[in-house]
């Protein structure tokens, strides 16, 4: 049901640092068929280490029996420019030279934004129904909604901020640390950095997961272990899962993206810039995010006009948006479905807590 493309643009792209990528492919996928008379358009952005095919890591909320599916919708996700997917990276860039490996460009969730503008006008794409992204993503359709505010009916923001913290940028500081302390980083191999890719992954997942998420799941029944505990397998198994899918440039990349991202950048203020998005939006934050603390979410509820806060719970942090499927299609569900009184507006549904600003 999905289609798997690839768009090259042949034009010259400028990134925001004012690097110039002599052109760009962008991998997509779409699910569905495009009705401009239903308007029935939802563009999904994926977070940090993702591919284009959202029905393959968000499965629950996009999939033939899901929230989103391609009966009713026509669902596009495309690979962010620096990615491991098949958009230009620095394992296939230039495309006919040696690849850039760690000199490509320093790249933006705002570069992401104005790359998919693009496509969306490649594909001849009148409006988007629906915006949505988690994590990196969500950063990317917070820049995007800014940009082109008056393409955007609807936008969901899950789990990510205005402006990249000062914890969250130390995180990932600390992963691109472990990644060049591998001898084999850099120096022309494209096969370099794997194992501090794997160290990188491990330093990760402290902050995507909780306290309580690793308590629950990764306790050792044996009281009486005095090594190879449960949690030091699940450590090095998420780090080689993640190395045997991904390369460490790109995870470079990417993490000095999110890194990068400040709506108020050559904008007069924050909160100017938040102004500028029309959408109706929701804004869905996960109790225990770490990483991305749902304060975050809550300065994004206040600032943006027509928005509405929901929160999750969720012992898995930051990767509940994940995880938590039936919590997040009630949240976005009864936001798509329900119209604003007044744009002000407060429901309980399974427990969980939709409420205007």
């Amino acid at each position: 049901m999905s289609n798997s493309q690839t768009y090259t643009h042949q034009e010259s792209f400028t990134l925001e640092s004012g690097e110039v990528l002599h052109q760009i492919e962008i991998a997509f996928h779409t699910y569905g068929k495009y009705d401009p008379k239903k308007n029935n358009v939802i563009w999904v952005c994926h977070a940090l280490t993702a591919n284009s095919d959202v029905f393959d890591w968000w499965n629950g909320v996009f999939g033939e029996d899901d929230l989103f599916n391609p009966k009713d919708h026509f669902i596009v996700c495309a690979n962010i420019i620096g990615s491991h997917y098949g958009s230009s990276g620095p394992l296939n860039y230039p495309t006919t030279e040696q690849p850039s490996l760690d000199k490509f460009p320093l790249v933006t969730p705002r570069d992401f934004a104005r790359a998919h503008e693009i496509l969306r006008e490649y594909l001849g794409i009148q409006r988007i129904h629906l915006l949505i992204g988690a994590s990196l993503g969500g950063q990317q359709a917070l820049e995007w909604s800014i940009e082109q505010p008056s393409i955007i009916d609807n936008l969901v923001l899950i789990a990510t901020n205005a402006r990249h913290s000062a914890f969250g940028i130390a995180f990932n500081e600390s992963q691109r640390l472990a990644i060049k302390s591998d001898q084999s980083f850099g120096n022309g191999n494209k096969d370099g950095g794997r194992n501090g890719l794997v160290t990188a992954r491990s330093i990760a997942m402290l902050s995507y997961r909780s306290y309580e998420g690793y308590a629950q799941t990764q306790t050792d029944i044996e009281l009486n272990k005095i090594d190879d505990f449960r949690a030091q397998s699940y450590q090095k198994y998420q780090g080689e899962k993640l190395a045997n899918r991904f390369n460490a440039y790109s995870y470079v990349t990417l993490s000095k993206a999110m890194d990068a991202h400040n709506v108020g950048r050559n904008r007069p203020t924050l909160e100017i810039a938040l102004q500028q998005i029309t959408a109706r939006t929701l804004v869905i934050g996960i109790e225990t995010d770490i990483l991305f603390p749902i304060s975050e979410q809550e300065f994004l509820a206040n600032k943006i006009s027509k928005a509405q806060f929901g929160k999750i719970d969720s012992v898995f942090g930051h990767d509940g948006f994940l995880v938590e499927n039936k919590q997040l299609t009630d949240l976005i569900s009864d936001f798509l479905f329900n119209d604003f009184k007044n744009n002000r507006r407060t429901t309980f549904k399974n427990n969980i807590k939709l409420s205007s600003k």
